[in-house]
């Protein structure tokens, strides 16, 4: 005998009348024509078709709530109790739409405009032109070459976290005192290790490390004034950042790792070197690529280390695609042509990292 404990929910398909769903709809439609037309309006009234007085997209806005709010309520009253279960997924859905989508089709819009904050004439559309101008502008290139460099620094990087992975994963004296000493870089913000290392230990007058090079003989220490050095102080600094974080990841993977597997590799007569080879890096190819992937993100978002250190200096040879976006916008107030640069580099963005996310997905996929 079956007790009201025991018994399951299940859904099953509502009893909806035809006249219910028609009223869904039209709230639904009718929601959504009176978006776009007010969303027309603002369009026509900011590129000066029409003369409506909107000072902001506020109205927009207004109609974009009024009808997502309808679309959640024609879900549940369409479809009764598997509308229901609708609402769990769509307000979050609709969310990231007006977070993200909204932003970067206003982004796009501002892209294909003349806007110069320090012009009195506003934002004007110009096509192509600054298309045209990205292509012709050699320090952005420049900055697009740098962050291949930057970039494959994370090979070197990725080595050194696997040997202290490797290192913390051994049975050591002090081993807790290392893990949490490792890891303090990591707990810094870059805007705090540029100016404790780039501005102050770094600093070719009166820097520590500057003052011990000329009591060893070195004639005028500097570590910026060369483009080539400049850009390995800056590859040292953000790597001494974030080598912590590839490294924790590795070490999680290392200690998941069963112990059985290298005692039977010992057994078998294998050597330190074999044993790494043969059991402990396959094992650890899936978290590894992880913690790369990860760490080549980060790294695309380089900029904080080289506004304060360097401002892009020497002549664009420390520049990130970021960090020179940034100037665009602040030093030449250039928002049309810096947010042209923007998109373009977050189109490279999304198909290096499809193409990245798609070789590791098959890298890591077995092979019989």
């Amino acid at each position: 005998m079956n007790t009201a404990g025991d018994l399951l929910h299940v859904v099953t398909a509502d009893n909806i009348s035809d006249q219910r769903r028609r009223f869904a709809k039209l709230i639904v439609w009718g929601s959504a024509v009176l978006m776009f037309f007010v969303a027309g309006l603002q369009t026509a009234d900011q590129n000066d078709w029409i003369n409506l007085g909107f000072e902001t997209w506020r109205p927009t806005l207004y109609s974009y709530c009024l009808w997502a709010v309808c679309l959640c309520a024609g879900q549940v009253i369409a479809r009764g109790e598997h509308g229901k279960r609708t609402l769990f997924v769509l307000p979050a859905t609709l969310f990231v739409v007006s977070m993200v989508v909204f932003p970067l089709l206003f982004g796009l819009v501002i892209a294909f405009s003349d806007w110069n904050l320090a012009s009195p004439d506003g934002r004007q559309f110009n096509g192509w032109d600054n298309i045209h101008q990205m292509w012709a502008d050699p320090f952005y290139w420049n900055a697009m070459r740098n962050m291949i460099w930057y970039s494959l620094a994370i090979i070197m990087e990725y080595a050194v976290a696997f040997g202290l992975a490797l290192l913390l994963n051994a049975q050591i004296k002090g081993r807790k005192f290392f893990r949490v000493a490792f890891l303090l870089p990591l707990m810094l913000s870059p805007v705090a290790v540029s100016w404790m290392i780039g501005k102050s230990m770094l600093e070719n007058r009166f820097g520590p490390i500057a003052r011990m090079l000329r009591e060893m003989g070195v004639d005028n220490p500097s570590f910026f004034s060369s483009p080539e050095i400049a850009r390995l102080m800056i590859m040292l600094m953000d790597a001494w950042t974030y080598i912590p974080f590839m490294m924790i990841m590795i070490l999680a993977g290392l200690q998941a790792i069963p112990k059985e597997l290298h005692e039977a590799a010992e057994v078998d007569g294998g050597s330190a070197w074999t044993r790494f080879w043969e059991v402990t890096f396959p094992l650890m190819l899936p978290v590894s690529i992880t913690a790369i992937l990860i760490r080549i993100i980060f790294k695309l978002k380089l900029a904080d280390i080289i506004i304060n250190v360097t401002s892009g200096g020497p002549g664009g040879a420390t520049d990130s695609v970021t960090s020179f976006i940034f100037r665009e916008y602040r030093d030449r107030s250039n928002v049309g042509y810096g947010t042209m640069l923007a998109m373009f580099y977050l189109v490279v963005i999304v198909i290096a990292m499809t193409i990245l996310i798609k070789a590791a997905d098959r890298w890591m996929r077995p092979r019989y």
